[in-house]
């Protein structure tokens, strides 16, 4: 079931998922592609769906997350339309991506890397940062956010505590 993002991340130990569900608990806490791309585990995911609701009230009971990239943009699924949404704490801003999350996995992140992860600009930061392979708590984020006239290049990110910048955030993107 989700054998063509396994294939693309390299993940060599076979699995053979029947669902959805079994697929995230099996590879929740997982990292892939030096950390471009992550799964929370099942007891963060509460913790979580109530940080990105508190962030995106609009979303408030309609949302799962379920990963989580680089720089530190959440996945979640929408419980009503059944397809994913990307929040993004750099930008304030939320894109309804059209796809389930099989799809998501097997067609967004394997054939459009490029807009679903920023993977050419993630592997621009990776080469200037020693191929620092980001850990599972960490993401990168925007020194001045975008929605603050922050640029959008290398100078401007660092490495910060994943839960520290969304609550940082937060506050920030609902002024």
């Amino acid at each position: 079931m989700f054998r063509k993002f396994l294939d693309f991340v390299k993940e060599e130990k076979q699995y053979d998922f029947e669902s959805s569900e079994q697929f995230l608990k099996s590879m929740g806490g997982k990292s892939f592609l030096n950390g471009m791309y992550r799964i929370f585990d099942e007891k963060s995911i509460p913790k979580w769906n109530d940080i990105v609701e508190k962030s995106f009230p609009k979303y408030k009971n309609q949302i799962s997350v379920f990963g989580y990239d680089w720089l530190g943009r959440i996945f979640a699924l929408n419980k009503v339309s059944n397809t994913v949404l990307l929040f993004e704490p750099g930008t304030g801003d939320v894109f309804d991506i059209p796809a389930n999350i099989v799809d998501f996995h097997n067609v967004e992140i394997v054939e459009f890397h490029e807009d679903s992860l920023l993977s050419e600009y993630f592997d621009e930061w990776f080469e200037a940062n020693n191929n620092f392979v980001l850990p599972i708590n960490k993401c990168v984020g925007y020194k001045v956010p975008l929605f603050l006239n922050g640029e959008d290049d290398i100078e401007n990110l660092e490495v910060s505590d994943m839960e520290v910048y969304w609550e940082i955030m937060m506050p920030l993107m609902n002024l």
